[in-house]
Parts: C-alpha cells; sequence; structure tokens
C-alpha cells in the first residue's frame, strides 16, 4: 500500500468518525431542544385523549395532543373543516359564502365573518406546531441513528485498515517460478 492510501484511509476513518459523533450531538441536542420547548408551553392532555392529566413533553406526545384538538375542533363546529364552512353569517345567524347574503357589520360597514372559522384558524395554527415538534423529534432521532452508523463505519474502516497495514507485504510471486523445469535431456 502506498503512503497515500494509508493516511488517506486513517483520515477517510477519523471524518466519519467525527461526522458520527458531530450527528450525535446535534440529534441529542435538537431532540432536548423539543422536549424542553414543549415542557415550556405546560400542555396537559385532556382526560378525553390518549394522554390524559400528562404533560405533553415529547413529540409523539405532541401529535397525540394535535389529535385530540383536531376531534375538538370537529365537535366545536359540527363535523365542518374550514373549507366546508361559510365564510361569513347571514342576517339569521346561518353560515354562508354569499357576501350578498351576508349580514352587514353596523361597526365596519363589511360581511359579518363566521365566527366558527377562527376556531379552525387557531386550531391549523397550533397543531401545526404540536405536529412540526413531532417531525422536529424524529429528525433529531433520526441524525441519532445515522451518526451512531458513521461512526460504526469509520470505526469499522479504521480496524480494517489498521489489520491491513500490519500484514507484511508479500511480493507476488512470478508466473514461472512455480513452475521449473529440469533441464532438457538432449
Amino acid at each position: 500500500m502506498s503512503k497515500l492510501f494509508r493516511y488517506g484511509g486513517v483520515a477517510a476513518s477519523i471524518v466519519l468518525i467525527a461526522f458520527g459523533i458531530g450527528a450525535v450531538v446535534i440529534g441529542i441536542d435538537g431532540r432536548d431542544q423539543v422536549r424542553s420547548d414543549l415542557a415550556r408551553e405546560q400542555i396537559v392532555g385532556t382526560p378525553d385523549s390518549s394522554i390524559p392529566g400528562q404533560k405533553v413533553d415529547t413529540g409523539s406526545e405532541a401529535q397525540a395532543f394535535a389529535k385530540v384538538m383536531r376531534k375538538h375542533t370537529l365537535e366545536a363546529t359540527g363535523g365542518l373543516t374550514y373549507a366546508q364552512m361559510g365564510q361569513f353569517l347571514d342576517k339569521a345567524g346561518k353560515p354562508t359564502s354569499d357576501e350578498k347574503a351576508a349580514a352587514i357589520d353596523p361597526k365596519t360597514q363589511k360581511p359579518v365573518s363566521n365566527p366558527a372559522r377562527q376556531i379552525w384558524v387557531t386550531e391549523t395554527a397550533l397543531t401545526t406546531a404540536l405536529n412540526t415538534a413531532y417531525f422536529a423529534e424524529n429528525v433529531a432521532m433520526f441524525a441519532i441513528v445515522v451518526g451512531v452508523a458513521l461512526m460504526l463505519v469509520g470505526v469499522g474502516f479504521l480496524v480494517f485498515l489498521l489489520i491491513a497495514l500490519r500484514r507484511p507485504a508479500v511480493a507476488p510471486e512470478s508466473r514461472w517460478a512455480s513452475t521449473e523445469t529440469a533441464p532438457s535431456a538432449g
């Protein structure tokens, strides 16, 4: 082996190990950041959730709480999503998407907005944040797994390289050396 390959192999192993350590550290830091940010919000699972009375401080708990929020929002809006509801309220207080049929707010002189749609705006913002926490925690766990894999590959490559470097160099045998011929008589 030439010196270039020897030193290059050692350098590659060290780089893999260093990147692996870096990925693990970043992953652990990311997971801890998600968990501390969730804990800071003081969210507690509702009695009808899969985490009743439990503080929401992990990504999976955040996702579970987001599902409960959606359920509650559907209950509050009669099973309708934001897009299914009328944008305005008519004079009888019923939802409508016809601006001409909408009641007019005496103060603003504009059509009266359907307040039930605001529930969806709030729910969407909050569940998006909770689902993002779930996603971020999973990305952090992926970074940890990739980091461990990089370290294992780097260590394995380094061990393989060191074993190969300890072997004495063997000169290739000549094709003719093994076929010795006896002097011919004759």
